[in-house]
């Protein structure tokens, strides 16, 4: 198990860029099985996750080529479809949440796709239900063998459907589309999220002969093709690391630039960190913080009452950033009520936070209130062990803001969504080490 040795109180200076957007990734790749031809993709992440689900596309039989830093091409011309039924395939899948968006381009393409109960955060529930009522409208018939945890679909041939998703989910709705591009007829699917990273799969899926209208509402409409072609995709930088280096520079009182930003996609990100307090500067396609020496005070609602910030499916506020913006809160000047409605554990880190001296109540498992230091009182070094990947960079924002050395164990977890963070963070003045 990995753990990072942490330095905190210490001045960042400098630019940092951030990586192709985990999240996006995990989505175009799985379109790759929809087509034999060659897909080549742009700005992919080096992380766990991501090299996790291209392992597993290669098993399956992708061709893989690496073209440099981010960038490979994919063919799916020639698969291994015994390998769905493999106990390789199981382990695999169980290791990745990710993996449930191969089933609908292989139910689309060959009739049938299979997947064992995926893994990932354990932030609660996350039920696939969505996924495959919608795989059930468009024709397939549903399996389970509850012993072995492993689903499956199965349709000779998909016919399009009228569906009202009973939940916007991102991974559901990008399944759903996947399988549904290959369908015979018209798909209408109501209630579908429309967060930019989905947004960029049906934009992709386009270029490759796919008619898909209605693309960013919540409202989409899907003519059916007999088959796709190749293309070439670049992915958005990934919003929720751009949010996490906005929250490191306010903690650390440090002055950064956070480049290449596409801040048309970032949606109520940068006005929900200012609703702190922060100072969010658009240069160009860039956000530029300044050093907060004065520190930053939460804004009250007009009428006097506590500020309260919640998730909700785009264009609301990500659940995603909701860790930082809770530890950022602790050393701001006022109070704010966070209420987490998307996952139900996701707030159990912040008893690492209250260990190294952070006033919040824990109200249940979905809100907390913190009431900030402002930089009266800074925050104490701890040791403590990273729960998921974005309580693991929540807590390692608040240690590198800390006075004293802190340690962080399972930094796997980090590892699974962030690229080389050690290495980036020393490059703009962080004292971290990794320590194996």
């Amino acid at each position: 198990m990995g753990t990072f040795k942490i330095e905190g109180g210490n001045k960042l200076k400098g630019e940092i860029t951030p990586q192709g957007a985990k999240n996006e990734a995990l989505q175009i790749l799985c379109a790759v099985l929809l087509t034999e031809e060659k897909v080549t993709i742009n700005n992919i992440p080096d992380i766990v996750d991501v090299n996790k689900l291209i392992d597993l596309l290669e098993n399956l039989g992708v061709k893989i080529q690496k073209n440099g830093k981010g960038s490979y091409t994919f063919q799916a011309d020639d698969l291994r479809m015994d390998y769905l039924q493999s106990e390789r395939f199981k382990d695999d899948g169980r290791r990745l949440r990710g993996s449930i968006m191969v089933v609908g381009p292989l139910l689309a393409r060959f009739g049938k796709g299979y997947i064992p109960k995926p893994g990932g955060d354990k932030i609660g529930r996350r039920r696939l239900d969505t996924h495959f009522e919608g795989f059930i409208k468009l024709g397939a018939k549903f399996r389970y063998n509850r012993e072995e945890h492993f689903y499956g679909v199965e349709a000779p041939k998909l016919k399009g459907a009228y569906m009202l998703l009973d939940e916007a989910s991102v991974t559901g709705t990008a399944n759903i589309v996947m399988a549904a591009v290959l369908a015979e007829g018209k798909t209408t699917i109501y209630n579908a999220a429309c967060e930019p990273y989905l947004q960029q799969l049906c934009k992709m899926l386009n270029r490759m002969g796919a008619k898909i209208s209605g693309v960013g509402s919540n409202l989409l409409e899907i003519e059916g093709v007999e088959k796709l072609g190749g293309t070439t995709h670049t992915m958005l930088p990934d919003m929720i690391e751009i949010g996490s280096w906005i929250g490191l520079a306010a903690m650390t009182r440090s002055e950064l630039t956070i480049k290449n930003v596409s801040w048309n996609d970032l949606g109520q990100i940068p006005e929900v960190f200012k609703k702190l307090g922060i100072i969010i500067e658009k240069k160009g396609d860039d956000i530029h913080i300044p050093a907060h020496k004065e520190g930053y005070e939460i804004q009250n609602y007009i009428d006097g009452s506590i500020l309260t910030i919640s998730d909700a499916p785009w264009p609301g506020f990500t659940p995603d950033l909701l860790s930082v913006i809770l530890t950022v809160a602790t050393q701001a000047r006022g109070s704010v009520l966070v209420h987490q409605k998307m996952f139900e554990s996701r707030l159990f880190f912040v008893d690492k936070l209250i260990d190294m001296g952070a006033k919040i109540i824990l109200c249940d498992p979905h809100r907390a209130t913190v009431i900030g230091h402002d930089f009266k009182s800074s925050l104490k070094a701890t040791t403590m062990t990273s729960p998921d990947i974005r309580a693991g960079v929540s807590l390692l924002i608040a240690a590198l803001s800390a006075k004293g050395t802190s340690t962080i164990h399972n930094i796997e977890q980090i590892d699974r969504g962030y690229e080389n963070i050690d290495e980036r963070l020393r490059a703009i003045g962080a004292k971290i080490v990794r320590v194996d």
